[in-house]
């Protein structure tokens, strides 16, 4: 059975209530009281019963003659889904509210009818019988309700309030023949901004309403992605929408140069989707598949490629030498100059970014021998040469390296008497070894009196050579 308000009858009538009902002194016949007639008129109950000639006793016996059988009770959807199982405190409260409810509508709508017999419609009509605009998302619609309050008309219409709907008046606020109530749906929102993911409750009906409410206007400008358009609708049950802004990245791909890209990826790995730059099997992003790109990011792609290639190689001659005593040591000839051969050499080549890391040589096959290098070396020691004056240059010597003559203390001078590389060399050390502290005593001493006398005394040590009056 349907009620006036639309709803499902959880019962037929009061007399049919189940006995578990009993115990809230509810009489099987409720009685309308002059309370109930007055709550139903409204602060203006006295003036319209005057208008209408009529006491609240004689107005009561009026509704009672106007109905000769009371309405079935019509409890609230959710109070009549109840499990039966409920506890009794939670029952008695849910029929007591259905009884108030059904009373209050029911006198309404009875003692309209009989003040409208009574006085012709008039002001008792226009009190009860509301015109009110319902504005539910910008979609207005017009109300006929005998309510008070926003809440009780927004009952009437069956429009209920969520907890993150916006209304306005308040449900308590009272209400009167057009007036305007505005209700602001909510909507979940599950926003994810380059992969980072916020719960959002708005109340926009359009994308772009959305993002003004959040305070995210300008994610709609410079180039961002959005999965739905910002003109899209948002639905009642809410929506999940992506957004990628738009980032310049730096890609160096191998051993190509670097080059700048403007993408909406998110990560790495859909930015070589987005440019078609496949990974070879021992290919990787170093950043990892998974690097956040931000703006002014960089994206290194490492290119490891492996080959085998051929590469002709020249073999050197071996060097034979034979050792020989009729030459003076130190001295080389050649006798024979020997000849180049010429392999092929088989490598496995590993290339990273365009730079060989690694080459294992698999291969090698000689196209021509090598001929020997034949060379004779000499092994004479040279004969200490005669030595004059040798108190004056043991002198000269005590005073240069106190007397040392294979000292080399790093300085770039050697020997006793404190040769330099270069003067050794220019006045024919090197027949006697390659530095000066290698050669004996006699040998110095033979080279430094070619010094002495191709510069006309003593002047090449100058020092000491003055400290004991050696002529310069």
């Amino acid at each position: 059975m349907t009620g006036r308000d639309g709803h499902t009858a959880a019962s037929t009538a009061l007399l049919d209530w189940p006995s578990e009902a009993e115990n809230l002194d509810f009489s099987p016949e409720p009685e309308v009281t002059p309370q109930d007639v007055l709550a139903a008129l409204g602060p203006d109950a006295e003036a319209l019963m005057s208008e209408a000639g009529v006491d609240v006793d004689e107005l009561i016996r009026l509704v009672n003659a106007e109905t000769t059988m009371l309405p079935p009770i019509v409890l609230p959807a959710e109070t009549a889904a109840e499990p039966q199982a409920q506890a009794e405190p939670e029952r008695e409260d849910g029929f007591v509210s259905a009884v108030k409810t059904w009373k209050k509508r029911f006198l309404r709508g009875t003692v309209l009818a009989v003040m409208i017999t009574l006085t012709g419609g008039g002001a008792a009509a226009l009190a009860m019988n509301k015109s009110v605009t319902v504005d539910v998302d910008g979609e207005k619609q017009t109300i006929r309700s005998y309510g008070d309050t926003v809440g009780e008309v927004l009952e009437d219409a069956g429009i209920s309030v969520g907890a993150h709907d916006a209304l306005s008046p308040s449900p308590q606020a009272p209400v009167g023949d057009g007036g305007v109530i505005k209700l602001e749906r909510g909507r979940h929102l599950t926003l994810v901004v380059d992969g980072e993911s916020r719960e959002s409750w708005v109340r926009a009906t359009t994308v772009r309403e959305a993002l003004t409410q959040l305070d995210l206007d300008h994610l709609s400008t410079g180039g961002t992605w959005f999965s739905a358009p910002l003109s899209g609708e948002l639905p009642i049950d809410g929506m999940r929408l992506e957004v990628k802004t738009q980032k310049t990245v730096t890609v160096h791909d191998g051993g190509e140069e670097p080059r700048e890209v403007t993408t909406n990826a998110v990560t790495a790995a859909e930015l070589l989707a987005e440019l078609k730059l496949d990974l070879g099997k021992q290919d990787k992003i170093e950043e990892g598949a998974e690097f956040k790109l931000t703006d002014g990011a960089e994206v290194h792609v490492s290119r490891t490629g492996v080959s085998v290639v051929n590469k002709t190689e020249i073999i050197e001659p071996e060097v034979k030498t034979i050792h020989d005593d009729t030459l003076e040591k130190g001295k080389e000839v050649v006798e024979e100059e020997g000849k180049q051969g010429e392999k092929v050499v088989t490598y496995r080549v590993t290339k990273k970014n365009g730079k060989v890391v690694d080459s294992e040589k698999l291969s090698v096959k000689v196209v021509k021998e090598a001929e020997d290098r034949v060379v004779r070396i000499g092994t004479k020691e040279p004969e200490n040469p005669a030595v004059t004056d040798g108190s004056v240059w043991d002198a000269l010597a005590q005073c240069e390296s106190t007397g040392n003559w294979s000292i080399n203390t790093g300085n770039g001078y050697y020997g006793g008497l404190q040769f330099n590389k270069q003067t050794w060399d220019a006045y024919g050390g090197t027949q006697y070894a390659a530095y000066p502290h290698e050669a004996t005593r006699e040998q110095q001493i033979a080279i430094a009196t070619k010094l002495r006398d191709d510069r006309g005394g003593y002047g090449a040590w100058p020092h000491c050579s003055s400290k004991l009056g050696l002529p310069q």
